[in-house]
């Protein structure tokens, strides 16, 4: 299958990088209104430059859709209508009402995706195997600040990816309650699903990348990077005691063999044997409209 990239921005590059490497894509094809931008990927990546989006659309089976979420609507619709196999950068819109609008101009026959990315980080399914009863789920996802992102607020830039992990991965078709405190560049939520607690940070103020989710059980703690990649899994202490007044604790520790990837590669192959197979994507466009309801709900709660 030809594959078509619009939008060379830092991710988009990963993208055109990542296409040519897959055995199952032809030719790839890239457009940015930067022209020097795309010539520069098309150098790096072996990929074809195209002078207009019309040009690419009349070549490509597929496309990735990396521009600035502003443009996401508009431009989706013009990918989708043309007949092409789209995969939306996350959030699939700017907006409910626009994403709500996009889904209803989906023809029969048109796979359309959303780039959730950590959906396909691989510590995610040993996660769902391992934690069966959580008690409480907590997610930390912190950033030193970065010019990247002009166009998202903190919680659809970075929260949204922890978001869709909880509703859609961890806790689909389930009723959700909770409160939120925040700023612009700070956003905390606590809430609750079924029986059990959450808790949802995301920051552009700090020193260190964080990307951390934590697990408690009855019997267990579990632990994991979605950085790294690894995960770890603390039991209940076989021995706890105060011995000439210390404490004393000894638990046992299991690290998790994960088979490590890269999650964009993971993702992008996925959406190209969907588009070829004529199937549902991973993360299917009503998905992406849930996460950003929920994005939307938290914003009105940071803005009061």
């Amino acid at each position: 299958m030809d594959v078509g990239v619009i939008g060379v921005g830092v991710m988009g590059r990963n993208h055109a990088r990542i296409y040519n490497e897959l055995k199952e894509v032809g030719v790839t094809y890239v457009f940015d209104l930067d022209a020097k931008s795309a010539e520069e990927v098309a150098a790096q990546t072996g990929a074809e430059v195209c002078s207009s989006i019309d040009e690419m659309l009349r070549k490509v089976d597929l496309v990735s859709l990396v521009v600035p979420t502003r443009y996401h609507f508009e431009t989706a619709k013009q990918v989708i209508a043309s007949g092409v196999h789209t995969l939306i950068e996350k959030p699939i819109c700017a907006t409910v009402s626009e994403a709500e609008q996009l889904i209803q101009e989906i023809p029969e026959g048109i796979v359309v995706g959303v780039g959730h990315i950590e959906r396909f980080n691989p510590i995610v399914p040993e996660i769902q195997r391992i934690a069966k009863a959580p008690r409480y789920i907590a997610f930390h996802r912190h950033n030193p600040a970065s010019g990247r992102i002009t166009d998202a607020s903190i919680v659809e830039d970075l929260m949204i990816h922890d978001i869709d992990i909880l509703v859609n991965a961890f806790f689909p078709d389930s009723e959700y309650s909770f409160s939120v405190r925040g700023s612009k560049d700070i956003a905390h939520v606590l809430g609750g699903v079924d029986s059990t607690s959450f808790y949802l940070s995301a920051s552009r103020k700090s020193a260190k990348k964080i990307r951390s989710i934590y697990i408690e059980e009855e019997e267990r703690t579990v632990e994991g990077d979605f950085m790294t990649q690894e995960i770890y899994v603390y039991r209940k202490p076989e021995t706890y005691d105060q011995t000439n007044g210390l404490y004393r604790q000894e638990n046992i520790i299991e690290k998790v063999l994960v088979n490590k990837v890269e999650p964009l590669k993971v993702e992008l192959q996925a959406f190209v044997r969907a588009a070829r197979d004529g199937r549902m994507f991973d993360v299917t466009p009503e998905e992406g409209l849930t996460n950003l309801r929920i994005c939307e709900a938290i914003q009105r709660g940071i803005s009061r």
